[in-house]
């Protein structure tokens, strides 16, 4: 991971904070706690879509196993800036599976609070993402995996100019890729 954006990644109007294992330990706690941590607001109902408590649990286990090394390389939390006198407000949650595999593929997602879905937040960490991801040189493929029928992840998935592979076999759900060595990937 590139050392410089080890902690934090800037969109137009998110900041991204790299999850580190006080983060995690707290947002298993309460939400409450975690809002101290990232000095923003946390909504009721958190945490949004698929980023679940299995989720928060693996996200510990893997920061736990690897220390430092690991942070960047597992769950993001997505702060929306404070701004016209509203607090900075936790809108979601993205981040990767884990470091880059052997063959230099990673997998991404991304989950946005339903209050603050359908205005580009999602796009905005799906790019930070594969940018940040790309910045590693060890990363030649970034991937995502989206039910068929979440059309607003597909979309979103699109835009950032990721092309659909195929389905899991498993899963059912649709593999999407964009690769280093291809024009395709062009933020």
């Amino acid at each position: 991971m590139n050392e410089i954006n080890l902690l934090k990644l800037s969109t137009d109007r998110l900041e991204l904070i790299a999850a580190t294992l006080d983060h995690v330990c707290a947002e298993l706690k309460a939400p409450e706690c975690l809002a101290s941590l990232l000095n923003a607001q946390v909504e009721s109902g958190w945490p949004p879509g698929e980023y679940d408590r299995a989720a928060q649990e693996f996200f510990r286990d893997r920061l736990q196993a690897s220390g430092m090394s690991a942070v960047g390389w597992y769950g993001w939390y997505a702060v929306r800036r404070e701004s016209c006198g509203q607090p900075s407000v936790l809108i979601g949650a993205g981040g990767y599976i884990g470091p880059p595999n052997e063959g230099g593929e990673v997998e991404i997602g991304f989950s946005v609070m339903p209050a603050w879905q359908n205005s580009g937040y999602a796009t905005e960490i799906c790019h930070a993402l594969v940018e940040n991801a790309l910045a590693d040189v060890r990363v030649q493929r970034v991937i995502a995996h989206a039910s068929p029928t979440n059309g607003p992840s597909c979309r979103v998935l699109e835009k950032c100019r990721f092309h659909h592979t195929g389905a899991d076999e498993e899963s059912g759900h649709w593999r999407f890729e964009i690769l280093r060595n291809n024009k395709r990937i062009s933020l």
